[in-house]
């Protein structure tokens, strides 16, 4: 029981919490910016209890559907599903256990969350498959890993809205014009680490013939990294200027380029180890992204 326990925490990733921290740090700011402020304890519990275990789900999901591509790569040849340990079904069973769980927390939110949590895991289910038809996959990673963002919205201003009163009109005006700015931005950070990403896989995935953004961009990778931190930075200081945060949400945009600038150096050369190092960071860059929101709105 222990070994098969070990064997499906090593599914999830459980020993590598960087996958749903980089979820989780938009989806938080984007809580703060609906409620113009602290969201609610509830919310919060919410929010973080239901990131882990979409991306613990999320991870069940993509290991079945790169089970075949995954035995030719060095760094995923080992998960459990690619090396037989954990079978498909076994896989898919505990992926369903935890995107369950996850819906029933949502159930305890409004309708209008519960509707756009569909969309969520639509998108999230496409994923995987993209790698096999899109050039650059991580776009559509992109809008996965962003989605926290207009369900937080949805979360904090579809409160009141009942069944009866869901339309075109409430889901839309839940999710304003705002939340898509900040997804749509959002995508571009995701562009930038998940490219350092598949730098590190680069000369398996060519080999088997898979799609990623490192190989679409070629040699122009590490400026067009940099490029995509620079516009997702800009493009939610302009989204949140309405807001009229305190100095606090400077200092972390400044910051925030800062370790923008490390990932430059640590990519630069194009190792596997820099690429891979500078990947992992980039929740600290969403968390200093956070803390610059929340306390934003604090000092304000």
């Amino acid at each position: 029981m222990r070994t098969r326990l070990h064997l499906y925490l090593d599914l999830i990733r459980w020993n590598r919490p960087a996958g749903w921290l980089l979820l989780l740090w938009p989806s938080l700011s984007a809580l703060w910016v609906a409620a113009d402020g602290w969201p609610g304890g509830y919310l919060m519990l919410v929010f973080v209890l239901g990131t882990v275990l979409m991306r613990s789900a999320g991870c069940c999901i993509n290991d079945v559907a790169d089970r075949e591509f995954d035995r030719h790569v060095k760094r995923t040849a080992q998960r459990p599903v690619t090396r037989g340990a954990v079978s498909v079904r076994e896989a898919l069973a505990v992926g369903a256990l935890l995107a369950l769980l996850a819906f029933c927390l949502v159930l305890t939110l409004n309708p209008v969350t519960v509707v756009w949590s569909v969309a969520g895991l639509i998108v999230t289910l496409i994923y995987p498959y993209a790698k096999r038809h899109v050039s650059m996959p991580q776009a559509v990673l992109g809008i996965a890993f962003s989605f926290g963002i207009p369900m937080a919205f949805a979360a904090v201003r579809g409160q009141g809205v009942g069944w009866d009163q869901i339309s075109v009109e409430t889901l839309t005006a839940a999710v304003p014009w705002q939340a898509w700015h900040l997804l749509a931005f959002n995508l571009f950070w995701v562009l930038a680490y998940d490219t350092e990403y598949a730098m590190v896989d680069r000369d398996d995935d060519l080999r088997i013939g898979m799609k990623t953004s490192a190989i679409t961009l070629g040699r122009w990778d590490v400026p067009a990294i940099m490029a995509f931190y620079f516009i997702y930075l800009m493009g939610w200081a302009y989204g949140l200027a309405s807001a009229h945060l305190a100095w606090p949400w400077s200092l972390a945009l400044g910051l925030a380029a800062l370790q923008a600038t490390w990932h430059h150096r640590l990519i630069k050369d194009r190792t596997r180890e820099g690429c891979f190092a500078a990947f992992r960071l980039n929740h600290w860059l969403g968390a200093t992204v956070f803390a610059g929101v929340a306390l934003g709105y604090w000092a304000r």
